[in-house]
C-alpha cells in the first residue's frame, strides 16, 4: 500500500502566508472568516470548519489521487484532525490543572488569612485587656500619689508646728 506520494506529504509542513479569505465552503453565518479566526473562540468558525473539512479544492486534488493515494492522504488528515483535538484537549488538560493547583492556593491562603485575622483579633482583645488593666493601675498609682502628697504636707505643717514650739519666741 506504500505509494511514492505518502513520501512527499509532510504533517509538520505548514505555509507561510499571509490571513486571506477562504472558499465558499467556510462561509460562517457572518459570512466568510479569515484564517487567523479561532474555531476555540467562535462557534460559527467552528460549525463552518466542521461541515467542510474537505474544501472543493482538497476534492479536486483528491480525484486527480489513486486510490491508495486518495486514503493514504485522507487518513492522514484524518491523523492531522485527531492530533489537533488531542493537542487542544492536552492544553485544556493542563490548564485545567493549573485552575485547580490555583484554586487549592486561594483555599490555602483565605485559610491563612482567616487565622491570621482570629489572631488579629485575640491580640487587639488583649491589647485591650492590658490598655484596661493599665488605665486602672495608672488611676490607682494616682490616687496613692495623691495621698502620699497630702501626707506630706501634713507632715510639713506639723513639723513646723513642732519647730515653732519647741523653740520659744524670744
Amino acid at each position: 500500500m506504500a505509494s511514492s506520494s505518502q513520501n512527499n506529504f509532510d504533517l509538520n509542513d505548514v505555509p507561510n502566508v499571509q490571513p486571506e479569505l477562504r472558499c465558499s465552503s467556510f462561509l460562517s453565518q457572518k459570512g466568510p472568516f479569515m484564517t487567523n479566526g479561532s474555531v476555540m473562540l467562535d462557534d460559527g468558525i467552528a460549525a463552518s470548519v466542521a461541515k467542510g473539512i474537505i474544501t472543493p479544492l482538497d476534492e479536486k486534488l483528491l480525484a486527480n489521487r489513486t486510490d491508495d493515494e486518495a486514503i493514504n492522504e485522507s487518513m492522514a488528515l484524518s491523523i492531522q484532525c485527531a492530533s489537533s483535538v488531542s493537542n487542544i484537549a492536552r492544553r485544556l488538560q493542563v490548564r485545567g490543572n493549573e485552575v485547580q493547583e490555583l484554586r487549592t492556593q486561594v483555599l490555602i491562603l483565605q485559610r491563612r488569612n482567616r487565622g491570621l485575622q482570629q489572631e488579629n483579633k485575640e491580640l487587639k482583645k488583649l491589647v485591650n485587656s492590658y490598655a484596661n488593666d493599665m488605665g486602672k493601675k495608672y488611676l490607682e498609682l494616682e490616687m496613692n500619689t495623691n495621698c502620699l502628697r497630702e501626707q506630706q504636707e501634713s507632715l510639713l505643717l506639723e513639723v513646723q508646728k513642732n519647730l515653732k514650739i519647741s523653740r520659744p519666741e524670744a
